[in-house]
């Protein structure tokens, strides 16, 4: 084979690395551009931070302490309470009440628990294998006979007893099904037949009490009775109630206020460090002769000029997204989440003359505060029940959710999906009974056998 050489020519695609961060920097929220902005001072010595909103310096801090206060730290007449003493109790209790405390988990919770109620040492070793098996629902990771493979049987079913009996009860169980039954059995006046009602629980929560009484022989009151004590006292999943999340609190970019009749829009500068040239560099720049010293400054002004203008173009360009979804949406700023209508990306990029990706960058991760609450910016782009966008129904998907969400939690008749159906056509909303149970299912509320 012959090896020649050809030319050949082709289009290419490339992002400027300038444009690159630019982008990058319109995605990123309030919180995470604090971060980038102080990576990019460390890391550029043009760059200083002119002023930083959100650091209270140390004098506005200090309580200042009056000659009037010394008489009564001085004194020992319980009559007085200083204020210089309130104030002292008052940051006390400020700190205690704002300490961080780890909420105890599931396991420790059961550890304590077994260290009490046994002093066996072959039950409490096997009792915390046990427990440090289960999962956040408090069942077994590996199956017993696996994990205890060669230990005593008769320890084994005395710690796994045991620790069924514990608060939560029906831990330590293979399932949720065998986690009621373990539960129906230490209730203290269990009502009869409940542990032979748990094998129609599928058709208990579903109403179909007179089915289950044929098949049973029981009467639909005592099934009923048994119903109501499984759904008030029994839990499937036992040890949810020690999971827990790690908090994270969303900090608005930007809010909107009513005033005279009119919305104002802010955006959250408290935030986001006030970022500057530094002066040394500019008399540098200015003084250097040609050489590494002076590419070296001119490469850092130009990152650090054009890093700025990135965090300008950023808060601009999110203004008007902002300002724009405030002028599609009016009707939800004045009246609330009912009245969302239905917007998508391309409305906002035509009106702006921009494209979708740049709209949907700038809403991704955002939050928007208003007087209605908190919400995602992504909130507000919302298609039609019906046809596509904004061109179908007056009726957003996320504005009937919210009128189907108020209809429900002011029920008093548990009405079924088809009756909240009827409901909704009187409204001028019309949905099949399963658009209403898929949208209920979203917003996670029960059918009404299970309200």
């Amino acid at each position: 084979m012959l090896q020649r050489q050809a030319l050949l020519q082709e289009q290419r695609l490339k992002i400027a690395p300038q444009v690159y961060q630019a982008i990058k920097l319109m995605e990123l929220t309030v919180m995470d551009l604090r971060d980038k902005i102080a990576e990019e001072v460390e890391n550029n010595p043009a760059l200083e931070v002119i002023e930083d909103p959100s650091i209270v310096s140390l004098d506005a801090s200090i309580i200042p302490h009056h000659e009037e206060d010394a008489y009564f730290d001085t004194s020992s007449d319980a009559g007085f309470v200083t204020r210089a003493g309130e104030e002292a109790s008052d940051e006390k209790r400020r700190f205690i009440e704002e300490a961080v405390a780890r909420p105890e988990t599931l396991q420790q919770h059961l550890l304590w628990q077994l260290a009490l109620e046994t002093s066996d040492p072959d039950v409490r070793r096997i009792g915390e294998l046990i427990i440090q098996n289960l999962d956040t629902d408090g069942f077994h990771k590996e199956p017993p006979e696996v994990l205890l493979r060669g230990e005593n049987p008769a320890a084994v079913e005395t710690a796994l007893a045991l620790i069924r009996s514990f608060d939560p009860p029906g831990c330590a169980s293979e399932n949720y099904y065998e986690s009621l039954r373990v539960q129906a059995a230490l209730l203290p006046d269990p009502p009869e037949g409940i542990d032979a009602a748990l094998d129609y629980l599928e058709e208990l929560e579903k109403g179909r009490f007179a089915e289950i009484s044929l098949r049973s022989g029981r009467s639909e009151e005592a099934l009923r009775e048994c119903f109501e004590r499984i759904k008030e006292d029994l839990s499937p999943f036992p040890g949810r109630c020690f999971a827990f999340e790690e908090t994270r609190y969303a900090v608005p970019d930007v809010e909107v206020r009513q005033k005279d009749g009119e919305f104002v829009i802010i955006l959250n500068n408290e935030e986001i460090p006030v970022l500057g040239i530094n002066p040394f560099f500019l008399k540098l720049n200015e003084k250097s002769e040609a050489g590494e010293t002076r590419d070296f400054v001119r490469e850092n002004l130009r990152e650090a000029r054009w890093f700025i203008q990135c965090i300008t173009a950023r808060s601009h360009t999110l203004l008007r997204v902002s300002r724009a979804i405030v002028e599609f949406q009016r009707p939800f700023f004045s009246r609330g989440p009912k009245y969302l209508a239905p917007l998508t990306l391309r409305d906002i990029a035509k009106e702006l003359g921009v494209h979708e990706a740049t709209v949907s960058r700038t809403a991704n991760g955002k939050y928007m505060q208003t007087e209605w609450g908190l919400y995602e910016i992504r909130y507000f782009f919302s298609n039609s029940i019906t046809g596509a966008g904004s061109a179908g129904s007056r009726f957003s998907k996320e504005g009937v959710k919210a009128i189907i969400r108020e209809i429900i939690e002011a029920d008093e008749r548990r009405l079924s999906d088809q009756e909240l159906s009827e409901l909704l056509a009187r409204q001028g909303i019309t949905l099949a009974r399963r658009t209403v149970a898929k949208y209920r299912s979203e917003l996670d509320l029960g059918s009404s056998y299970t309200r």
